[in-house]
């Protein structure tokens, strides 16, 4: 009986046994089969991918940025060049783990370490791919690169790449015609005109940088190196060469440019020098500036101070300044009520103000008798007062908006402005309220809501002095580009453009003369005549609260006037046109001497070449300003102080 049961679990084991076999049979059949199928899919299927991506682990394919366009002024002399420079990249497709190796690296290369995690974080946030290399430092010096060579072993995440890196003027000299270059960012990578641009590539950022940067930035080549486990780079197969980037040369005169930079030293605003046949602009300076040689390697502690400034060192004033122009905007003035009929016959007497609309609009002096030909000389509010009841704001705006006025020139820089011409349409869309006869006063002198750019008045009064001639201001020859890409320029740069307004002979004569008798004796720029030339222009102070308000508000240096010119020479067909603003500069005159350094510089430049001919050189002399009937050495009264909204000399 035992012996039966005992034969019996034998029985039963050996078949449990068998079909534990035969299970373990079945299993190693399938997962041999499993991997056949996944091996058949490796190496047949998947045979051509896996051999690309095989290769890309054995070859990186890296950058050779093209050097980008020199550009040089009118004579082909350089303003912004290229230089060797050696740059330290870190490659985040390391077998290894690199954040260990970050307070190494840190120190070596004298970058705080949270700017390196910084951009590490940023590249994953924007979805840089992680064979892209990400940039550490720009021109490394030689201690740098000979501590990346002592790492190489320990550090293979270290790769060095030689550029070409741009070379500014010094101390901001025309920083802001030229611009800056930097890294291209991702909400530039959105914008269509960047759809070909890949992370990390530099491009302009601002001024003709930017305008243009298609054709000075070249066409990047590339290498494909071979590299091995550690990522290093153990040979070349082949390269792809870059294409350097297309010299540019601007309109822009060395000369003249000096002589405008020298002039603003120390202040704070804005000069344009243009040639008003053409529109080609001689000189373009902005007060405060920066160094765009600082971008290159761009600190927090200097982006800091440029964001501290309250008078904004990025802002180019010369286009986007929108301030009032004081007594500057009576030759438009001028131009309109001349062309109207109204001004020829305008006969006013000046006792230091007069009174419209039951209230007193002062003059900063008793002029006596005024009329057309001595106005602009004396400056005379009380005159423009009229003249500006007479016309009407809606008169004014046409004839100012016609000149360029409150519409941008279409100057071939980003971000010009528009500024601002009030008109009834105007104020109704901005203010939704209707315009009132007494608010059409103030806009007679330049003051009210009326906002231009130096930009603006350069051209407008230019164009006056040149017969209704206005051109579109560029910095950069026509022929320097092609065709298509002008036509694209001024698609992208809209604005006024070239365009010709009506003027009679009789009155440009009329308001030519009268410009010229501004910096003759008993003008308002009397001080800035210059012996021997035919210098004309027109002075503007513009207030930048009214004399009550200042009174109330104990501030100082801000509260002084803004001090405004525009020069032009010859007064007829002119050569040249300087629009000067020197913000809280207080007289107009002041600005006039500015100007007349920069006009004095293109006379003596203009004779030297021509052997004394040029037209500039030829000086009429200004017409014979009448004596003012009353002293203007009166003082007015303090109850006329408060309501005075310009002063002008």
């Amino acid at each position: 009986m035992v012996e039966r049961r005992r034969m019996e679990n034998l029985n039963r084991n050996e078949k449990i046994s068998a079909i534990k076999l035969h299970a373990s049979q079945y299993v190693v059949a399938l997962v041999l089969m499993v991997l056949g199928c996944g091996l058949w899919r490796l190496q047949v299927l998947g045979s051509d991918n896996y051999r690309v991506l095989a290769e890309q682990n054995r070859i990186r394919k890296e950058p050779v940025l093209a050097p980008r366009g020199r550009i040089f002024d009118r004579e082909g002399r350089i303003l912004v060049d290229n230089y060797p420079s050696v740059t330290c990249y870190l490659l985040r497709d390391q077998p290894k783990n690199i954040d260990a190796d970050l307070p190494l690296i840190a120190d070596g290369l004298h970058i705080p370490i949270e700017e390196i995690q910084s951009a590490i974080r940023h590249s994953n946030a924007v979805g840089v791919a992680k064979y892209e290399p990400i940039l550490l430092k720009h021109d490394i010096t030689p201690d740098e690169q000979a501590f990346i060579a002592a790492h190489r072993d320990e550090l293979p995440e270290l790769e060095t790449q030689e550029e070409q890196r741009r070379l500014y003027p010094r101390d901001g000299f025309a920083a802001h015609l030229i611009g800056y270059v930097g890294e291209i960012s991702p909400n530039d990578l959105q914008q269509s005109r960047f759809s070909t641009y890949e992370p990390g590539q530099v491009v302009g950022k601002s001024g003709v940088e930017e305008t243009y940067d298609s054709i000075l930035r070249g066409t990047d080549g590339s290498r494909d190196v071979i590299v091995n486990s550690h990522g290093k780079e153990v040979g070349v197969l082949g390269q792809e060469l870059a294409t350097p980037g297309t010299d540019l040369k601007l309109t822009i005169d060395l000369d003249i440019q000096m002589a405008a930079e020298q002039a603003l030293e120390g202040k704070i605003g804005a000069i344009v020098a243009m040639d008003p046949h053409t529109g080609e602009i001689l000189a373009m300076v902005s007060r405060p500036t920066y160094d765009p040689n600082q971008f290159l390697h761009l600190t927090r502690a200097y982006w800091q101070s440029i964001l501290d400034n309250p008078d904004h060192p990025l802002m180019n004033k010369t286009i986007q300044a929108q301030l009032a122009p004081g007594s500057t905007f009576k030759v438009i003035m001028t131009y309109a009520g001349l062309q109207e009929g109204v001004a020829q016959d305008m006969h006013v007497n000046c006792a230091g103000g007069a009174t419209f609309y039951g209230h007193f609009f002062a003059c900063d002096k008793h002029h006596g008798s005024v009329d057309i030909h001595n106005a602009l000389p004396y400056s005379c509010d009380t005159f423009y007062y009229t003249l500006a009841n007479k016309l009407g704001i809606e008169t004014m705006a046409h004839y100012a908006n016609s000149v360029g006025i409150g519409v941008k020139s279409g100057i071939d820089l980003p971000d010009e402005e528009a500024g601002i011409m009030p008109s009834e349409e105007w104020k109704m869309k901005t203010q939704h309220e209707k315009w009132y006869a007494g608010e059409t006063i103030s806009p007679g002198i330049g003051q009210g809501a009326i906002e231009a750019t130096p930009m603006q008045l350069a051209r407008a009064i230019s164009g006056i002095a040149s017969g209704g001639a206005l051109r579109r201001p560029h910095l950069v020859f026509p022929n320097e580009v092609s065709p298509q890409m002008l036509t694209d320029i001024h698609n992208e740069f809209p604005g006024a453009g070239d365009t010709t307004v009506p003027l009679t002979a009789a009155n440009w004569q009329i308001i030519t003369d009268d410009m010229a008798n501004v910096t003759g004796p008993g003008g308002t720029a009397a001080e800035a005549h210059l012996e021997g030339v035919d210098f004309a222009g027109k002075t503007g102070t513009a207030q930048v609260m009214s004399h009550d308000a200042l009174s109330k508000s104990g501030k100082g240096h801000n509260t002084i006037p803004n001090a405004w010119f525009v020069g032009i020479a010859p007064r007829r067909n002119p050569d040249i046109v300087v629009a000067v603003l020197w913000e809280h500069g207080n007289w107009g005159n002041n600005s006039a001497k500015l100007a007349a350094q920069v006009i004095n510089a293109f006379v003596t430049k203009q004779r030297s070449r021509a052997g004394n001919l040029t037209k500039v050189a030829e000086s009429p002399g200004p017409a014979q300003t009448p004596a003012p009937e009353t002293p203007s050495t009166i003082a007015q009264p303090a109850d006329d102080r408060a309501a005075r909204p310009s002063t002008d000399r």
